[in-house]
């Protein structure tokens, strides 16, 4: 039993489904409608990150457990769909992580590499880089497809799916997963902890020479609009990628461990393998649900434009109610 297999939701599966969707739809709305104070670059990331971000909800956590759950006899549950259906939540989640990568880089080069930020640092760029991650996930996750085996076969029709056993044990199936592991999340994670160091390195010393150049070593970064905007930039930065490898690291020393324990299935739902699988994989889910409260935190005028949505409601009740109000005075 796996628990991220599991097709029966629990309340923190409902959760990230009640609040992940209009969180990450609430995103893409002020986003696109840049009056955020970002970047035309910039936007099509974060818009592209959180559309990608709400597919990943959609095709597990609502296609799998809660309609698993609801609708158990759907046309999802025959094993060359179901099969489709894993490798595209596959897909989706790799395209999540390596958008962040792609993020990452993408301020790198804005903030470290002046000569390339002109040539590279475009909308685009931006959607060129999107649509290679997108294709390039999307070709690398086919083999998912031919790795599932039904569990039943009634009236010849072969239902739901689970690893064959030569996933485990062939040696060509074994490099995948464990090529597949490299690629998401263990790269990922060594390539944003390189760019970030990398990153603050360059902000330091620049920070030193401005000092320099402006001639008091006393001076405020928040009096330096460059030292401002880039202070800006890494804080969103940092928030992102910072909460892509925390949130993924439960899930990467998991993985670990069953490889080194050479254990895979655990005996039930109190067994502490199938405890922390759970948590490892809800901590994962977790991370496409988050993005809406970074942007919250350290964007001004994504806080503003986020509060003018939610009064923008009241404030038409307001005036309806106002026009009753003057028409029902003009009748008497």
């Amino acid at each position: 039993m796996n628990a991220a297999e599991s097709r029966f939701p629990t309340p923190a599966h409902k959760i990230l489904g009640d609040v992940g969707i209009p969180a990450n739809v609430v995103t893409i709305l002020i986003l696109s409608r840049g009056k955020c104070g970002l970047s035309r670059c910039i936007t099509r990331y974060l818009v592209t990150m959180a559309a990608v971000d709400l597919l990943v909800i959609v095709t597990d956590v609502i296609l799998v457990r809660i309609n698993g759950y609801y609708f158990p006899t759907t046309f999802l549950y025959i094993t060359p769909v179901c099969s489709f259906h894993r490798a595209l939540i596959r897909a989706v989640t790799d395209i999540s992580v390596w958008l962040t990568i792609a993020f990452t880089f993408d301020r790198f080069v804005t903030i470290c590499c002046q000569k390339l930020k002109t040539k590279y640092c475009t909308e685009k760029t931006a959607s060129l880089v999107i649509g290679t991650v997108c294709l390039l996930f999307c070709v690398k996750n086919i083999p998912w497809f031919f790795i599932y085996e039904p569990y039943y076969t009634i009236d010849h029709v072969p239902l739901f799916c689970h690893e064959k056993p030569e996933y485990y044990t062939v040696t060509a199936w074994v490099a995948f997963g464990w090529i597949n592991r490299c690629l998401t999340p263990l790269l990922p994670i060594f390539l944003i902890l390189l760019l970030n160091a990398l990153t603050v390195g360059y902000i330091l010393a620049a920070s030193r020479v401005r000092r320099r150049l402006r001639g008091s070593k006393n001076d405020v970064n928040h009096n330096d609009p460059e030292m401002e905007n880039r202070r800006k930039s890494i804080i969103l930065l940092f928030a992102i990628s910072g909460n892509c490898i925390l949130l993924w690291m439960t899930y990467v020393i998991f993985f670990l461990l069953v490889r080194i324990a050479n254990q895979y299935y655990s005996t039930g739902f109190n067994d502490p393998m199938y405890i922390a699988d759970f948590t490892s994989y809800m901590l994962l889910l977790l991370s496409c649900c988050t993005n809406t409260c970074i942007y919250a935190v350290t964007q001004t005028k994504f806080r503003d434009e986020l509060k003018n949505g939610l009064i923008y409601p009241l404030r038409i009740i307001y005036k309806l109610g106002q026009q009753r109000k003057v028409q029902s005075n003009s009748q008497h």
